[in-house]
């Protein structure tokens, strides 16, 4: 897929609102490995626009589990659920860590449906990489 073009304006608004980190698991720019990336909320492909409003911060490993998924299936109801959206609902309301750090629990059925889509707490890169943020201090964030 071709990359489409966003100002460096724009960029720099996204990236600051996202407080350079994934709006999905939080990993902040700071201390991933490559460059976040801005990401379509709603996927081009589902009607999705270029509007800054469309647009946040992924982790290369979250955009690609994401891919153009918009929904999902709630683990605990069975029931057909909208994935979260880092832009307009708040991440702490929907998620919260596992005891240990590593782990994303959902704490809604649009939290539940996110975890599982996008692999929050199954990806052994990301709890492996995560575990040396625990130990280090950096991780989980608070806020």
């Amino acid at each position: 897929m071709a990359r489409f073009y966003v100002s460096v304006k724009i960029e720099l608004r996204v990236r600051t609102d996202a407080r350079n980190r994934c709006g999905y698991c939080l990993s902040p720019q700071h201390l991933v490995m490559a460059r976040l990336e801005i990401e379509h909320i709603i996927p081009i492909s589902k009607n999705g626009s270029n509007d800054e409003s469309n647009l946040w911060l992924a982790c290369p490993l979250c955009n690609r589990y994401k891919s153009d998924k918009t929904t999902g299936v709630d683990p605990e109801t069975s029931e057909t659920v909208k994935l979260f959206n880092p832009r307009t609902q708040v991440w702490f309301e929907h998620f919260g860590w596992s005891e240990d750090g590593l782990r994303i629990v959902g704490k809604t059925p649009t939290g539940r449906v996110t975890v599982a889509v996008l692999h929050l707490s199954d990806d052994a890169d990301a709890l492996e990489v995560r575990s040396y943020w625990v130990l280090a201090g950096w991780h989980p964030p608070e806020d």
